[in-house]
């Protein structure tokens, strides 16, 4: 279609090799196109503390879910609300 872009990795060498470790489609490309943007190293380092899903409750986890958009969380138990968000 004319006038349509599409997205365009900017660093498909590690695109693919998160995507080899399993990482989603989604979460390959935003890091891959982070790296490219401000270097690999820099990446890593982004942001601050964060507590571990473990220590969330099952109603957080589920808000959680519910903010980025998952599906078919409602029904989850608390180790695969925290698979799942880890995943995506």
């Amino acid at each position: 279609m004319p006038g349509k872009s599409t997205p365009q990795l900017k660093d498909p060498e590690l695109y693919e090799k998160l995507r080899d470790e399993g990482d989603s489609k989604q979460k390959a490309a935003r890091i891959s196109n982070a790296a490219a943007a401000r270097g690999r190293k820099s990446v890593g380092k982004k942001g601050g503390e964060s507590g571990s899903y473990e220590d969330w409750t099952v109603p957080e986890l589920k808000k959680r879910a519910k903010e980025i958009g998952l599906t078919g969380y409602s029904k989850k138990t608390k180790p695969q609300l925290v698979k799942a968000l880890r995943d995506s």
